[in-house]
């Protein structure tokens, strides 16, 4: 009984310390500059509201109401941005973390991914006019040597 405590106990602290190792990008104190992640899968770009929000794993996420709040609680997983909330085309192409604008986004393979838009460079469209799949691949791997480190 005592083994079977302490193989628990540990195995939670592996999964709480490697969920901490992850960078989220954080500007304005959330995740997504405070938008809500719930909506971006009603293909949706609104900001949260500070009466609707929780934390994940260290991170605050802010809700629109507290119908989207209450749905990314019961299945956070689902909804937290893909390369921890950073530009999946700069992760992909430069493996570099750059920063994103809110309200350039895209839902695939119900994942969410936030890009960087600003000054006549759109990261959404550079994505989607290239191999998005191999896109994807290299990000996955260029995302997870980062976190290694």
């Amino acid at each position: 009984m005592r083994t079977k405590l302490l193989s628990t106990i540990f195995f939670f602290g592996i999964l709480i310390a490697s969920a901490q190792t992850v960078d989220y990008n954080t500007k304005n104190d959330y995740i997504a500059k405070g938008y809500d992640v719930v909506a971006y899968f009603d293909n949706e770009a609104i900001e949260g509201k500070k009466e609707f929000t929780t934390m994940h794993f260290g991170v605050k996420y802010k809700f629109a109401s507290n119908k989207n709040l209450e749905t990314f609680i019961n299945n956070p997983d689902k909804y937290i941005p893909q390369y921890g909330g950073y530009c999946a085309y700069a992760i992909a192409v430069n493996n570099k973390k750059v920063d994103i604008n809110p309200k350039t986004f895209e839902i695939r393979d119900d994942k969410l991914y936030l890009f960087y838009n600003a000054w006549f460079n759109n990261t959404l469209t550079s994505w989607q006019e290239s191999n998005v799949k191999g896109l994807q691949i290299k990000a996955d791997k260029n995302w997870e040597a980062m976190n290694l480190k």
